[in-house]
């Protein structure tokens, strides 16, 4: 139902993608700012956000694919390519959420870079499930995950510096661990 309106109204593609940013920065900083040391809020997010990713990337098709492998190729995306802006956002909110769960931007980026290399391999190695593999999905995945990362260091900096205008004490503490 979203792919079907967003194929349809394609120049609307970039503001959904830069809509989506913006909740996930917004989410997270106010979590930052209400949210207890230890509070599981944020990795929760993470974890709905990667069973979403989950369940858009791994449900057979109904078709088998026909051959195994991967499709090698490389396209930047412009304001009407769906599928590609798609892939941008698809890792978006768990690399957000992750980044501000556990303050390890460098780890986060290179754990999301890598599931989505793991998710084009399961793709191109179960033909089952009817999925296509393509270098292009992983690099997309890759530069939204990079973004998401910079949204999400952002996020923290703008969270530390209130915190400590504040003087309460919770910068630089991960969400879900103990002080």
């Amino acid at each position: 139902m979203i792919t079907d309106f967003l194929l349809d109204h394609s120049a609307l593609v970039p503001g959904a993608l830069g809509l989506a940013a913006l909740v996930c920065a917004l989410v997270g900083h106010a979590v930052l700012r209400v949210a207890r040391p230890g509070s599981p809020v944020i990795p929760a997010l993470a974890v709905v956000a990667a069973v979403g990713v989950l369940v858009l990337t791994m449900p057979p098709t109904g078709r088998g694919a026909s051959i195994r492998g991967c499709t090698v190729q490389f396209a930047w995306p412009g304001p009407g390519s769906v599928e590609l802006l798609a892939n941008v956002a698809l890792l978006m909110p768990v690399v957000v959420f992750a980044t501000l769960a556990t303050r390890r931007p460098w780890a986060v980026l290179g754990a999301g870079s890598g599931a989505s290399a793991a998710i084009e391999a399961v793709q191109a190695l179960v033909p089952a499930i009817g999925r296509a593999c393509d270098t292009n999905d992983w690099a997309m995945n890759t530069l939204g995950v990079v973004v998401a990362t910079g949204i999400a260091g952002a996020t923290l900096a703008l969270a530390d510096r209130a915190a400590a205008r504040r003087g309460d004490g919770t910068a630089r503490t991960p969400i879900g661990t103990a002080r």
